[in-house]
């Protein structure tokens, strides 16, 4: 009886740190990570296969889009390796059957690590990042740094790993009917984090007052203020959320657009008193 292949610690290892480091290799918007999965199992396929064009054939099976987020995504690829053994083994697993198994499995992931990863964890870490760069300290720059690296490097390895020693049942719990409530619940817990961050970090008020007489003047913070605490911020994110998802302008863009609008509104307004915006203000 032939023995069965397999690929080795040092192959899976491989195929994990060219995915979790080079996932966006060749990255277009007409491929997106196809190329970086593509090339993240060429270890695996090239232990698997002894003729080459059998490597050939398995290698256009990761030449089909691919798009997901990479971090929990790091499932799928850990579980392709444990297919492609099977494939190597002479079970009934053939491109179509993987290709519609990451069809499958990377839109529902991407949203869930969109919710958990991009939603959630980085702006926790930026926050108490930023916490710990108050008064420049280097401290909160390292922080992000190490902590994002460290936790990102196990977090995709374990994700990897359950994806290629246990198959399918890996993603079940995440991409299945019964998860519909977590990823409902993680996506409010997103939404909730972005909004304390912009509340904790989003400052500006405006200086904008004229005076009437010696005992009489109209200041628009303290106006503002009566009517809703923090209203020129909420604004202020409202407007960026507005340009991004509903006018599809690049976060780039909307940099520049909010450049433009601090130095008008930091223009001294001849005859009025002071300028619109508060020159300290931050955000």
């Amino acid at each position: 009886m032939a023995e069965l292949k397999k690929t080795s610690d040092a192959t899976r290892k491989s195929v994990f740190l060219r995915w979790a480091y080079g996932n966006l290799t060749c990255f277009t918007q007409e491929h997106m990570q196809t190329f970086g999965y593509l090339a993240a199992m060429l270890p695996a396929i090239d232990e698997l296969y002894d003729k080459d064009e059998d490597k050939v054939e398995a290698l256009k099976t990761y030449s089909a889009f691919f798009n997901t987020e990479p971090q929990i995504g790091s499932i799928v690829v850990g579980l392709t390796v444990g297919l492609e053994e099977a494939r190597a083994n002479g079970e009934p697993m053939d491109s179509e059957t993987i290709n519609g198994i990451r069809a499958g499995l990377m839109g529902p992931l991407a949203g869930l690590g969109d919710s958990i990863i991009v939603g959630t964890f980085i702006p926790i870490l930026l926050g108490i990042a930023m916490g710990l760069s108050q008064g420049g300290s280097v401290l909160g720059p390292i922080f992000y740094i190490v902590a994002w690296n460290a936790l990102m490097y196990f977090g995709m390895k374990y994700a990897f790993d359950q994806g290629y020693s246990m198959g399918g049942a890996a993603v079940e719990a995440l991409v299945g009917p019964q998860s519909a409530a977590l990823r409902s619940a993680i996506g409010t817990v997103g939404t909730m984090v972005i909004g304390a961050v912009a509340g904790t970090w989003v400052s500006i008020s405006t200086s904008f007052a004229v005076q009437f007489s010696a005992d009489s003047a109209f200041v628009l913070q303290k106006t503002l203020d009566g009517i809703m605490p923090k209203a020129l911020n909420l604004l202020f994110v409202y407007l960026c959320w507005w340009l991004m998802t509903k006018k599809k302008i690049s976060p780039t863009i909307v940099m520049l657009i909010l450049v433009v609008i601090a130095l008008v509104g930091c223009i001294t307004i001849p005859g009025i008193n002071t300028s619109f915006f508060d020159p300290g203000l931050s955000y």
